[in-house]
């Protein structure tokens, strides 16, 4: 009889710890920095850092085609837009330049659904664990930059900020990113792009090829990062 009540004892037992490994797979933890993690994978607003970078999808026409036209590099990765996130103790910003408000400081939920609004793709990337001891100082750098007016003409100043230049500063003292020639030819013709010649032409300016700058694509390409996942929020 003893035998039988070890035996019903150690079923039981065998059971619950089955049941507790189970649950533990519905668990949202934290992921680790050096995780690897695709944009086929949604992460949700839990699951980032401080100091993660906000990619935004490009969209086919307009201004947001034809930066992707001239700057994709992969098929992959198609982005149009970047920012920089910074997680306080009761809320979670969106720190980027953007042509309508210039460099700002966004709360993260008016981003986003200001974005997948317009069917643009989310995306997070991160900094791998070496290169994570950056973060407070490009946050403090990025900061000191809010207020400065859009760059609309993508040429390099100290007064106007576009997307990809803003994260590159704020980067800059620990040269996580770098300059590279900006390029406007269209790939399928080798010349370049017809809306860039109008955009230019409007400026009274010349196509600034082959001057220094960054595009958000390059940004993505970077070694030193990681592409996390999608970002979905869903709406309150």
């Amino acid at each position: 009889m003893k035998k039988i009540i070890n035996v019903f004892l150690i079923l039981i037992l065998s059971l619950f710890f089955f049941n507790m490994n189970s649950c533990t797979k519905n668990i949202s933890l934290p992921i680790d920095p050096n995780s690897e993690k695709s944009s086929n994978s949604s992460i949700s607003i839990k699951n980032l850092y401080n100091g993660d970078l906000i990619f935004v999808g490009a969209q086919i026409e307009e201004l947001s085609g034809a930066i992707n036209r001239v700057t994709q590099i992969s098929e992959k990765r198609n982005y149009d837009h970047i920012g920089l996130i910074e997680i306080t103790n009761d809320s979670i910003f969106v720190l980027h330049a953007a042509p309508f408000g210039g460099s700002q400081r966004e709360e993260i939920n008016h981003f986003y659904h200001s974005q997948t609004e317009k069917n643009n793709k989310i995306v997070i990337y991160r900094l791998k664990a070496e290169f994570q001891h950056t973060i407070p100082d490009a946050i403090i750098t990025a900061k000191s930059m809010l207020g400065k007016s859009y760059n609309w003409e993508y040429i390099l100043n100290d007064e106007t900020l576009y997307c990809s230049d803003f994260i590159e500063r704020s980067f800059r003292k620990d040269s996580i990113f770098e300059l590279i020639p900006m390029n406007f030819t269209n790939p399928k013709t080798g010349k370049i792009d017809d809306f860039w010649i109008e955009f230019y032409r409007k400026k009274n300016l010349n196509v600034p090829q082959d001057e220094p700058g960054t595009n958000p694509n390059q940004l993505a390409e970077s070694e030193k990062l990681q592409e996390i996942g999608s970002l979905l929020i869903l709406k309150k």
